[in-house]
């Protein structure tokens, strides 16, 4: 299964050239992977000069990935400099995938009641009929998996853009930048289930009648349909802190079960 990667930019005019943000950008990913694949482990005391050497690279991109992680909320700030990588309990990554479908709903909810452009509509509709087709499959292989991704991913996106509000499409960027609380962070724990593939069909349906409720103006219906549709990832972390070692979702040793 490939990797579900928790993407994120640094905009390069904040961090000096275009050249030097792209190797921050660079730097950022780089050091994610090794905090989510395991090589960097819960604790672990990260300094500038230690990456330095580790990834062949300045110390400026390097600084600025290691704030930017900080931000996103993978590693802790200490007392004295450096960083840790942090763990998360169940009910932190919990929380925010609430708080992920608490915003989405809300978005449905502005879309049904102002109307959507059916331009944006139509796109949506073009999403949804690119994942049909990746579910008419018996079985899903790895790269059918990953093209699920990018599709739901985009479909989010599109629902985000349709409440048309620029304060809200931050706030949602925001908490599907927290770690895990993406609407595919957990799609890797069916990866390899026998019913994988039934799951994801449960969830498209759901995409399905989202998207009816916001083109018939049905707001209240629309909300508590992307409401329920967050519950999915949360029944996939429950999932995930079942069998952590078996889970294909980068990073799932980092959350703390309860109990």
């Amino acid at each position: 299964m490939h990797a579900i990667s928790h993407t994120a930019t640094l905009d390069p005019a904040i961090h000096g050239s275009e050249e030097g943000g792209s190797q921050a950008v660079k730097a950022q990913q780089r050091l994610r992977e090794l905090i989510l694949a395991g090589d960097l482990s819960a604790g672990t005391r990260i300094t500038e000069l230690a990456m330095v050497e580790r990834l062949g690279m300045s110390r400026t991109p390097i600084r600025a990935a290691l704030m930017r992680l900080g931000q996103e909320g993978l590693l802790l700030a200490l007392p004295h400099g450096g960083y840790a990588v942090r763990t998360f309990s169940e009910g932190e990554v919990a929380d925010a995938i609430e708080l992920r479908g608490t915003l989405e709903g809300l978005a449905a909810r502005l879309a049904a009641e102002r109307g959507v452009a059916p331009v944006l509509l139509s796109e949506a509709g073009a999403c949804l009929d690119q994942i049909d087709e990746l579910l008419r499959e018996g079985g899903l292989d790895d790269e059918a998996f990953s093209g699920y991704v990018r599709l739901n991913a985009q479909f989010h996106k599109l629902l985000s853009d349709m409440a048309d509000s620029s304060v809200l499409a931050r706030e949602i960027e925001r908490a599907c930048s927290w770690p895990f609380a993406s609407p595919s962070g957990f799609v890797g724990v069916q990866a390899h289930k026998p019913g994988a593939r039934d799951t994801l069909v449960v969830a498209q349906h759901q995409h399905r009648q989202v998207l009816q409720a916001i083109a018939q103006r049905e707001a209240g219906r629309a909300e508590a349909l992307v409401r329920e549709h967050s519950r999915i990832a949360r029944q996939h972390l429950s999932l995930a802190l079942q069998n952590p070692q078996h889970a294909a979702t980068p990073g799932v040793q980092l959350i703390r079960k309860k109990g």
